[in-house]
């Protein structure tokens, strides 16, 4: 038996439209750079070691997209210059970037550990992502969610 998914188009996937823009090597990498307060482009570039070219695309992707937009600074006797900033869509990010970091200490991290923690600014317990349903319910594993169809679901037309 066939899952019911392959009854489902795929061309109009939310997930396949957002890795069209996220789902380049570096992407995460400038956003986890401009989460962590590093905005203008040579500090970029010098943490992270980004191709010049790379990182500029890169960049102008993300402020098309609107997921970082540009404002300009100018250092006395300087020219204008830009740093980046996270837009609403931009910020909507986060979680993402805490799930793939927990995924990538999980499976990833020297065997001392991570070389970072995100914690509650108000607290100071350690931050992690976590699924739950609209009702509050938390999910415990993967297994515990089933997808279906949603509103925007068309019905696959078979060659």
């Amino acid at each position: 038996m066939q899952p019911v998914a392959l009854e489902w188009s795929v061309d109009n996937c939310t997930v396949g439209r957002a890795m069209a823009v996220l789902g380049e090597r570096w992407t995460f990498v400038v956003l986890r750079e401009v989460f962590n307060g590093i905005r203008r482009f040579e500090d970029i570039r010098a943490h992270t070691d980004i191709p010049r070219q790379v990182l500029t695309n890169r960049l102008a992707v993300l402020v098309e997209q609107d997921i970082l937009r540009r404002s300009p600074y100018q250092a006395p006797g300087a020219r204008v210059r830009y740093e980046y900033k996270l837009t609403p869509k931009g910020l909507d990010l986060y979680p993402v970037l805490v799930s793939i970091w927990a995924w990538g200490d999980r499976y990833m991290a020297d065997p001392e550990g991570s070389p970072v923690e995100f914690a509650h600014r108000d607290c100071g317990a350690q931050v992690h992502a976590q699924l739950s349903c609209v009702e509050g319910h938390l999910i415990s594993s993967p297994r515990d969610v089933v997808p279906r169809p949603g509103p925007g679901a068309v019905k696959r037309t078979l060659p």
